[in-house]
C-alpha cells in the first residue's frame, strides 16, 4: 500500500512539474518595459529596462526561470546618479545593458540630453549601485563584453557599431574606437551585444527603428574586432513580414541572448501589442522566445516563426515570484520599486502623514514637464481597474488632484477633485497634443472623492463616487488617443497620482486581467 501511495505521489509530482515546464504567456514583463538586457549568475537571471524621463531609473528584475519575474529595485535610485532635467519620453535613460564579471555587476546605458554614456557597478544586483563612470565613446545603447581580463564596449556613434576597450574601474577608454558593422541596410543600427560561441564572436544588433519595421540581425567573426560576416538568413527576428503581419505583437527587436544552466538558449526582446487597430498605448514590453543555437551554426529564434502571446514550448522549471500588492497603502512612509516620478522629484512635494500620501504643487502642471507633482506605476494590462480616495486640502479655486493616465506631457488625461467657487467637483481634462477639453460631474460640498479608472483595452472609463460604493460615469476616451502613434514618445501609459495645490491620498489600487 505504501509503495502504491508513493508511486501515485511521484506520478502526480511528475505531471505537475511537466505541466509547469510547458508554455508561458508573452509579454513576460508587460507594460512600459522596453529595451531588455539580461544576464545569468548561477541559477539566477537579472534583467534591466530603459526608463527615459522617469525616476528612479532602470528597473531591475530577478527570475529563476526567465518566465516569472520580480522587480527587486531600480539601478539609478539616487539623484546623484541620474539627472533628468528637461527630459521627456524622447530623452533620458535609453537602453541599458547588464553584465556580470568576476563578482561584480555592471550596468551601462545612455542619459540622452544629460551626459551621454556611463556605467555603474554593484556587488549585489539589489544595490547599492555606484556613482556613474562617464565614457568617451558615444552613440546610444552601449553594451559590455568581458574576456581574458579585458573589458570591451560597443555602441553606435554615426550609425555604425563601434568597439573599444575600456577600464571598467575608471571608465577610461584604452583603445581607439573601431568600426565593426553597419548592419544589413536597415535604418538605425543600434542595440549591439557581443557573445562568443564555438570560436566565433557574434554581434547582435537591432535595425529598422523601434516601430513597425524593427528587426534583429546578427553577424560573426573569428576576431573580436572583425571583419564581421552577416548571417545570410537575416533578420533572425521580425514581425514586419508576411508571416508576422497579422500578429497582435509588432515592433519586435532590440534583444539579448542568455544561456540557461541546462544549456538551452533564450532571447529577451522588446515588442508592443496593438489595440483598436494599429495603435499601442501600453508601450514597448519585454518578451521571451526560445533559441536553437547548434554548434558552429547561426542562432534560430523560435524555429524561425513569429512569436506569439501564448508560447507552447518547454521552459525551465517554473518558479513563481512575488508581485506588487493590489492595494498600495502609505502607512510605512515609502513606496515599492514599481513607483516612479516624472524627472527628479522635489522631495518637499511628497510627504507621508497620518497614513496618507500628501502631495503639494506650486502650480507646475503635467503639460509643463518641469518636475510636476506626480507619482505613478506602469499600466501593465489592457484590461484593468485603478482607484484612489483623494481629499483636497487647499482652498484655491482651480486647484485639483487625482489620477492621471499619462503617456507624455503632450498626451494625458487627468481625472481629479477640483475646487470651484461653489464647492468641489469631479473633473476630467483631456490633453491630446494641441486639443484640450474639460468635462465635469456634479458639484459637492465634500472635498473627498473616490476616483476610479477602468479600461477594456479600447476605452478608458472615468468614474467618481462620494461614498466609495455608488459610482457615476464622468467620461470616456479611446485608448488609441494616448498611443505612441497619436501623441508620440518612446514610453507607455503610467497611472499616477498628481496634484495642483495640496491634497491627501488614502490608498492606490491597481488590478489587471490577463
Amino acid at each position: 500500500m505504501k509503495k502504491l501511495l508513493l508511486s501515485c505521489c511521484l506520478l502526480v509530482t511528475s505531471v505537475f512539474v511537466t505541466a509547469q515546464n510547458q508554455g508561458y504567456r508573452n509579454p513576460i514583463i508587460p507594460g512600459f518595459h522596453p529595451d531588455p538586457s539580461v544576464c545569468r549568475v548561477g541559477d539566477d537571471f537579472y534583467l534591466v529596462n530603459s526608463s527615459f524621463q522617469y525616476f528612479p531609473g532602470v528597473p531591475i528584475f530577478h527570475s529563476k526561470d526567465l518566465v516569472n519575474w520580480e522587480q527587486i529595485g531600480n539601478v539609478l535610485d539616487r539623484p546623484s546618479q541620474v539627472h533628468l532635467k528637461g527630459a521627456t519620453s524622447w530623452l533620458g535613460i535609453y537602453a541599458p545593458a547588464i553584465r556580470y564579471n568576476d563578482g561584480t555587476y555592471y550596468m551601462i546605458t545612455t542619459n540622452v540630453g544629460n551626459g551621454g554614456n556611463f556605467l555603474v557597478t554593484a556587488k549585489d544586483p539589489q544595490g547599492p549601485w555606484s556613482e556613474p563612470l562617464w565614457l568617451e565613446q558615444q552613440g546610444i545603447d552601449p553594451s559590455l563584453y568581458f574576456e581574458d581580463g579585458k573589458c570591451y564596449m560597443v555602441s553606435n556613434p554615426d550609425n555604425t557599431i563601434m568597439l573599444c576597450e575600456i577600464d571598467p574601474q575608471t571608465g577610461k577608454q584604452l583603445t581607439p574606437s573601431k568600426a565593426l558593422w553597419q548592419g544589413t541596410g536597415g535604418r538605425y543600427p543600434e542595440g549591439p551585444h557581443l557573445y562568443k560561441k564555438d570560436g566565433y564572436y557574434y554581434l547582435l544588433i537591432s535595425e529598422g527603428g523601434t516601430e513597425l519595421a524593427h528587426r534583429l540581425t546578427i553577424a560573426r567573426s573569428k576576431k573580436i574586432d572583425g571583419p564581421y560576416e552577416a548571417n545570410p538568413a537575416n533578420p533572425i527576428l521580425t514581425h514586419c513580414s508576411r508571416a508576422g503581419q497579422s500578429n497582435t505583437i509588432q515592433g519586435t527587436g532590440h534583444g539579448d541572448f542568455v544561456q540557461a544552466k541546462d544549456g538551452s538558449w533564450w532571447i529577451v526582446f522588446l515588442a508592443y501589442r496593438n489595440y483598436g487597430g494599429s495603435y499601442h498605448h501600453l508601450g514597448r514590453e519585454t518578451y521571451l522566445a526560445p533559441v536553437e543555437w547548434k554548434n558552429g551554426e547561426w542562432p534560430v529564434v523560435n524555429g524561425g516563426q513569429p512569436v506569439d502571446t501564448v508560447m507552447a514550448v518547454k521552459t525551465l522549471p517554473q518558479v513563481t515570484m512575488p508581485q506588487p500588492p493590489v492595494r498600495t497603502t502609505f502607512e510605512t512612509g515609502k513606496l515599492g520599486p514599481e513607483w516612479v516620478y516624472i524627472q527628479n522629484p522635489l522631495p518637499r512635494n511628497y510627504q507621508f502623514a497620518d497614513g496618507k500620501l500628501q502631495l503639494t504643487s506650486a502650480g507646475e502642471g503635467l503639460s509643463q514637464n518641469e518636475q510636476p507633482t506626480f507619482v505613478g506605476r506602469r499600466q501593465e494590462h489592457a484590461d484593468f481597474t485603478a482607484q484612489t480616495r483623494v481629499t483636497m486640502l487647499s482652498e484655491e479655486r482651480g486647484d485639483e488632484a487625482g489620477i492621471s493616465v499619462y503617456q507624455i506631457n503632450d498626451g494625458h488625461v487627468d481625472f481629479s477633485v477640483m475646487k470651484t467657487s461653489s464647492g468641489y467637483m469631479p473633473a476630467l481634462r483631456f490633453k491630446i497634443k494641441s486639443i484640450e477639453q474639460l468635462k465635469h460631474g456634479k458639484v459637492s460640498a465634500s472635498p473627498s472623492l473616490t476616483l476610479r479608472v477602468r479600461s477594456d483595452g479600447n476605452h478608458y472609463y472615468f468614474e467618481s463616487s462620494a461614498d466609495g460604493t455608488a459610482f457615476e460615469l464622468v467620461g470616456t476616451i479611446e485608448c488609441s488617443l494616448l498611443s505612441t502613434e497619436v501623441v508620440g514618445g518612446f514610453t507607455g501609459v503610467i497611472l499616477g497620482m498628481y496634484a495642483s495645490g495640496n491634497a491627501a491620498f488614502e490608498y492606490f489600487d491597481y488590478q489587471g486581467k490577463q
